[in-house]
């Protein structure tokens, strides 16, 4: 026992003490928030109702990005953080498509049918971009340091961005809204926004439709084994080049959804409008578990309900006069606090030292 305890002492660092004492003071911070809240009782049931619904639709917004960042980070082990831009690249297409049906009537005539053409285009534009960057940024330094393709995407980044202002304009954009998804829903006596439900009901078929898709078809499980092991995978015969293209094709279709979903929420788009959903889409992916598709759902679902509850439950009750304004705090700190207690992500594994 003595034994025990003089390993265990030896093994306590400054660093260690300092961890604990931040997780401390994390959990006293919400315990404290959180009970000044519910004592208040400032908010009743259905603000708490809302709160979720949007919450989850905001989550299945940053999912469907998440999704593009942990397909890559699985079979390459690297950071696309261009993915942002991909995102943003077929909301802002869609834009164009979306104001010419407006403008002729066709959007409110036909809503569904409209929705699915604004669906197709920003699908196909982000999988286009996806593919090119693939092709053209990533593929040639497949094999080169890890540092190498990382500065890459982030060069891939900016000129996306810029590449996008100098077509389609340095403005924002109003995105034409559906006459159709005015107003409200009521869900268990709440009423609910009819873009929020859609979102959330459109974004959980997705990624039920991905999932499928990967665990059930044989593309689906050569992306798997690729993602396993490369090169074993490729001497089975499977052809990697053409796995990872279809790969940054399907996160790129998947982003391009989210990016029609994320403007009938937020109602604009720009030409950086990828760059905060794109690092809350990271965030996602690493909550998750980076690699781990249910992990990415997970994550994104988690981080949106965080991100519009906890303003309200935590910060409100500690007297902070404008807690919505520090919503990005409390998101980035429960990814430090998941990075402390569970490195991996909520259902990640840790990484055996070749991947790692």
């Amino acid at each position: 026992m003595i034994a025990i305890q003089r390993i265990w002492w030896q093994r306590l660092s400054f660093v260690n003490l300092f961890l604990w004492a931040f997780r401390i003071a994390v959990i006293v911070v919400v315990i404290w928030g959180t009970a000044g809240t519910l004592m208040a009782g400032k908010y009743q049931r259905e603000h708490w109702i809302f709160f979720t619904v949007f919450g989850l639709a905001q989550g299945g917004i940053y999912a469907l990005i998440a999704l593009g960042y942990t397909m890559v980070y699985g079979i390459l082990r690297m950071i696309n953080f261009a993915h942002g831009e991909v995102f943003m690249s077929g909301a802002y297409t869609a834009y164009f498509a979306a104001a010419a049906l407006y403008n002729s009537g066709y959007l409110n005539r036909h809503p569904l049918i409209s929705f699915l053409i604004l669906l197709s285009i920003a699908m196909s534009v982000s999988m286009g971009v996806a593919v090119l960057l693939e092709r053209i940024a990533y593929r040639p330094l497949r094999y080169a340091p890890r540092l190498v393709p990382l500065i890459t995407a982030i060069g891939a980044s900016f000129f996306l961005q810029y590449t996008f202002r100098g077509l389609y304009g340095s403005g924002f954009k109003a995105y034409p809204e559906f006459d159709v998804l005015k107003g409200d829903w009521i869900i268990f006596g709440v009423p609910v926004l009819r873009t929020q439900v859609l979102v959330l009901v459109a974004s959980v078929l997705m990624m039920v439709g991905l999932y499928t898709f990967v665990m059930r078809t044989k593309i689906g499980t050569a992306m798997r084994a690729v993602s396993e092991d490369m090169d074993a995978a490729a001497l089975m015969g499977v052809n990697v080049d053409r796995v990872i293209a279809i790969t940054f094709a399907v996160g790129g279709a998947m982003a391009g959804a989210a990016g029609v979903l994320y403007a009938m929420v937020f109602k604009q788009v720009h030409f950086f409008m990828g760059f905060v959903p794109g690092i809350k889409a990271f965030t996602s992916a690493v909550l998750g578990g980076i690699g781990n598709i249910p992990g990415a759902m997970l994550g994104g679902m988690f981080l949106g309900l965080i991100e519009s509850i906890g303003p309200a439950l935590i910060l409100d009750g500690l007297g902070i006069v404008a807690p919505y304004q520090l919503k990005d705090v409390i998101a980035f700190t429960m990814l430090v606090m998941v990075l402390i207690f569970r490195p991996s992500g909520i259902l990640g594994e840790r990484l055996a030292v070749k991947k790692a």
